[in-house]
């Protein structure tokens, strides 16, 4: 075998395979290329999703015809020294424009401030013409047409026209985000204008811009510090998440990336708040020394490697957890928004065939015997004549006056429907609270505080509940009886192939033992063998809050239902249950005024 050069062409080429895969990659390099250029302004127009035209034009410092002679060649660069630990632009690899070239036709168009006449350059399929001088604005004009023309085969790995489109939007919003301090405008005869006009210093209505509004209304703002690394941005409440991860986006000292460390982090500081196959909205940037991080790990440098990764998890972990606990526990204005939509479709409904009896100015006709309203719709309210937060019975730290009651954070209990919401009045609305969701995470919050400090109190049961199991899960279960009995669950032998379980969990009431015994040695079978237990005791103490707690179909008396929302009150993400669902929805009486037309 002969080994021989490469072509300055084939070089090229494969540096375009590794750096160019798509044509949102090539706007992704063209854009970065914009921003450290020092421009405010980006404009980026396509057709056929980037492969037939792709143009972005910026108002930056722009390059002479020298540079730009020099810009076209590999390995040519102005961002770096002759190291690569003080890297502070996002490009800096020199490929971009001539791996472009190889496989497209390209032309740029540059002037300089200073200068009296611009200098064009024209490439096509890797053969560069000499550079002419060219009107021009100040700023730079790179236009890519017929991508992949020179790589026939490439083509056919491109996806659709609309999907190729889409790709490149969402690098155009990563990048608004990154830089709110420069206008972006995408348009093109294959999409709708996308602009995002620049908002200054203020990047969370640059986040609304991309995001949408509701972003506003329920992020949290995360700001922390450790070890000269800052990390800052904003995080959606729990309940407000999404059913994929794009709507993550993460910058390092203003670079976009998409790193595994850092998604997993956002995952595990969300863990037990949010549903599986749920995602988080979250916008975070990092900020430390160059020297601590390597964004040359990858062709593309969407992936980067930190020179200590736990202290990056434990405060991007640390800092979303510490603003969940302050201010994560109100419900998502989501919620509020499905129910006004829910309303509306009810409300405007079809009209239905008249008949008398369904006319609304039908007189209204008692039952005596019924000790109600005639109407099946209304005898459900006959027993909340008065409102049921009221009581007479001894006033106690649970209950609260009906001067005072509304003041609270979720108000004061008006009534439950259907054995399963309970109605709150607050100063400015209503709240509607899911008994059964509430009830499980005031549960598990406690199962969890005993994990980390003092056992759950127990009850004897009078006679011990037998279980009947298969032998290894026997085994499974008193090797970790221990960690069970400080859960306030305590197992013991019952010779072969049973268990005997002699106390539960004071908090849970009536449970039904077997069954919670044996989900608990289903799930020991599934996870002992493969991340151990510790992990896992949270996810525990979560199953056994959800057997014990508050079922739906329970009446609740008033005094019960006020001391439920207390203690929801004061305890940290009861915002949503275990499972990530909320356990109440926030209706504003603005809100209800607009229903009824009258605001």
């Amino acid at each position: 075998m002969i080994i021989k050069q490469l072509s300055e062409t084939l070089i090229n080429q494969i540096a375009a395979g590794e750096v160019i895969e798509r044509p949102a990659s090539a706007a992704k390099e063209l854009i970065e290329n914009a921003l450290d250029a020092g421009a405010t302004r980006i404009e980026i127009a396509t057709a056929g999703g980037g492969k037939t035209l792709l143009r972005v034009t910026d108002n930056g410092s722009g390059m002479s015809p020298g540079d730009l002679a020099l810009a076209v060649q590999r390995h040519c660069t102005s961002k770096i020294s002759d190291s690569l630990t003080d890297i502070r632009t996002l490009g800096f690899r020199g490929e971009a424009l001539p791996s472009i070239g190889s496989v497209a036709r390209l032309s740029i168009t540059t002037r300089t401030a200073g200068a009296n006449e611009g200098a064009a350059i024209t490439i096509a399929g890797g053969r560069t013409e000499t550079v002419r001088p060219s009107p021009a604005n100040v700023g730079t004009v790179v236009e890519v047409r017929d991508l992949f023309f020179a790589t026939p085969a490439r083509l056919k790995f491109m996806k659709s026209e609309k999907a190729e489109a889409a790709a490149i939007s969402e690098v155009v919003r990563r990048m608004a985000i990154a830089f709110p301090k420069v206008r972006f405008v995408l348009s093109g005869s294959d999409r709708t204008t996308l602009e995002f006009p620049a908002t200054g210093e203020d990047r969370l209505t640059r986040m609304a811009q991309v995001l949408g509004k509701d972003f506003r209304d329920n992020a949290i703002e995360i700001e922390a510090e450790r070890e000269d690394t800052r990390l800052t941005g904003f995080a959606g409440v729990p309940t407000f998440n999404r059913g994929n991860s794009l709507q993550q986006y993460v910058f390092v000292n203003g670079r976009p990336v998409q790193d595994k460390l850092i998604l997993s982090a956002i995952r595990a500081a969300y863990a037990e708040t949010i549903p599986q196959g749920r995602y988080p909205v979250a916008v975070l940037s990092i900020e430390l020394d160059p020297a601590l991080v390597d964004v040359n790990v990858h062709p593309a440098k969407s992936d980067v490697r930190f020179r200590d990764p736990g202290l990056i998890r434990g405060l991007l972990i640390g800092a979303i957890r510490e603003a969940l606990a302050r201010d994560g526990d109100r419900a998502a204005t989501t919620g509020a928004s499905g129910m006004m939509r829910a309303f509306r479709l009810e409300m405007q409904r079809p009209p239905q065939p008249w008949t008398p009896a369904a006319s609304p100015y039908r007189p209204m006709h008692f039952d005596q015997t019924a000790n109600g309203f005639a109407e099946t719709t209304q005898r459900a309210f006959a027993e909340f004549s008065q409102p049921s937060a009221r009581s007479t019975a001894p006033a106690d730290e649970t209950r609260v006056s009906d001067a005072t009651a509304p003041s609270f954070p979720l108000g004061a209990a008006r009534a439950q429907l259907h054995e399963n919401y309970i109605v709150a009045q607050t100063d400015d609305g209503l709240v509607i609270v899911d008994q059964h969701a509430a009830h499980e995470r005031l549960v598990f919050e406690t199962m969890r505080t005993a994990l980390h400090s003092r056992p759950v109190p127990a009850q004897t049961l009078l006679i011990p509940e037998i279980v009947d199991l298969p032998e290894d899960d026997c085994d499974r279960l008193m090797t970790h009886a221990d960690e069970f009995a400080r859960l306030g669950l305590v197992i013991e032998r019952f010779g072969p192939g049973a268990i005997a379980v002699r106390e539960t969990p004071a908090m849970l009431g009536e449970v039904d033992a077997a069954g919670l015994v044996r989900q608990l040695a289903d799930e020991l079978a599934e996870w002992d063998t493969a991340t151990g237990l510790a992990g896992r005791l949270e996810y525990l103490a979560a199953t056994m809050a959800c057997h014990g707690s508050v079922r739906s179909g329970r009446r609740m008396r008033p005094e019960e239902m006020n001391a439920l929302l207390r203690q929801m009150e004061a305890t940290p993400g009861s915002g949503q249950c275990n499972h990530g669902r909320p356990t109440y929805i926030e209706l504003k009486l603005s809100d209800i005024e607009r229903l009824f037309g009258r605001s």
